[in-house]
């Protein structure tokens, strides 16, 4: 492990263990895939400000996520097909974010079912809800993520049709995956994942099957997203969403200055600015370019987070001191754990937390509630 310093050394060695077909479905965007690039690339345009003969002892990195205390201002995002980069991977990735002491949120499209993670964890977690035109079906998971306990719901906003990526068409993409010649052959030489994915039973989306009307056997992503995602969802859904579920609301995919007053006004308590990792709309601003905006148009009236191309410390730290309130990382937490398992989710955290710490003090701050725009380089 000596050699894993940073979140792209887990990326080469997740993309050795895990098949390609879900590694191109952790590793892609949409179209010429120009956003999910540009929200990465962004992030090193952001300059900071060097501070020297400053004291840097006693620092903390400790804050709170709508209102619940976390280790460091990270979540782990909802990522759907998580259980397929490493067995069971949800609940593995769950149980790593509760002892590091950061929010994980549930996929809709998870593998390991909302009941399946809360059987493995002692602290609440958070469940991202797509809505489906089976409003029963909605309601339903809803009822689950409160019997689990779930503390938060993160409404996705960005995803009522679904945009194309390329390298999922072209790996017909599916859980469990379609048992070609081109696919066993590929699996074959990835035995630490194949005996990890022999020993579980937990291989299809479990949110969904057995739950949804008339879906017993579920085996293409593509298809059920096609059928039941609700291209008629507006602002006036929210509100259904906010009565039936009842607790912390977080509403996921603004990008626009507009969309962002809009969601002050729903009573939710926090949006995340987001692209869906440039999975989505091809030719968007990135997310990190939009965040000072958002901020800007809401001025304090919900709390923001953001999302997408954050892949190191310095770049959460950018995040927090452009105005975000907390970050979430999709990708580093899967190639950690495509990598290592639940170790591999951990690691990615300490790398992180260490790059943050670091750079929070190399710019002259001790606690991560006091960063602010004045460590930027203008």
């Amino acid at each position: 492990m000596s050699h894993l310093l940073t979140i792209a050394d887990l990326k080469e060695l997740a993309r050795r263990r895990v098949p390609t077909m879900f590694f191109d479905y952790a590793d892609s965007g949409a179209w010429t895939e120009g956003t999910y690039r540009a929200n990465e690339e962004d992030f090193a345009d952001i300059k900071l400000r060097q501070r020297v003969l400053v004291d840097m002892t006693d620092r903390s990195l400790e804050t709170t996520m709508i209102g619940e205390k976390v280790s460091m201002p990270v979540a782990l995002a909802p990522t759907g097909l998580t259980g397929m980069q490493h067995a069971d991977g949800e609940m593995l990735a769950a149980q790593a974010a509760e002892a590091f002491g950061v929010p994980f949120t549930l996929s809709t499209m998870s593998i390991c079912s909302i009941e399946d993670v809360a059987s493995v964890t002692t602290k609440p977690f958070w469940f991202q809800l797509y809505v489906m035109r089976d409003r029963d079906f909605v309601r339903n998971l809803i009822d689950r993520a409160k019997a689990a306990n779930c503390s938060a719901l993160v409404l996705t906003a960005d995803l009522q049709i679904l945009g194309q990526r390329h390298k999922d068409v072209r790996n017909g993409l599916s859980a469990p995956p379609k048992l070609t010649l081109a696919n066993l052959f590929d699996m074959a030489l990835r035995p630490r994942w194949c005996a990890a994915m022999l020993g579980t039973q937990r291989r299809t989306f479990r949110n969904i099957v057995g739950h949804a009307k008339g879906v017993g056997d579920l085996s293409s992503l593509s298809s059920w997203t096609a059928e039941q995602f609700d291209p008629k969802l507006s602002w006036d859904d929210v509100a259904w969403i906010k009565e039936n579920w009842g607790g912390k609301l977080i509403i996921k995919g603004i990008l626009d200055e507009e969309d962002a007053r809009m969601a002050a006004k729903t009573g939710a308590d926090a949006i995340i600015v987001s692209n869906h990792g440039g999975r989505q709309l091809d030719g968007a601003r990135s997310s990190i370019s939009m965040l000072p905006r958002i901020v800007e148009a809401v001025d304090g009236r919900i709390e923001v987070h953001v999302d997408g191309g954050i892949r190191s410390g310095q770049d959460v730290l950018k995040a927090i001191a452009l105005g975000a309130k907390g970050t979430y990382i999709g990708r580093p937490f899967l190639y950690g754990l495509g990598a290592m398992g639940r170790e591999g989710v951990t690691l990615a955290l300490e790398i992180i937390r260490k790059e943050l710490d670091i750079t929070m003090a190399l710019c002259g701050k001790r606690r991560i509630t006091d960063v602010d725009g004045s460590i930027l380089a203008r």
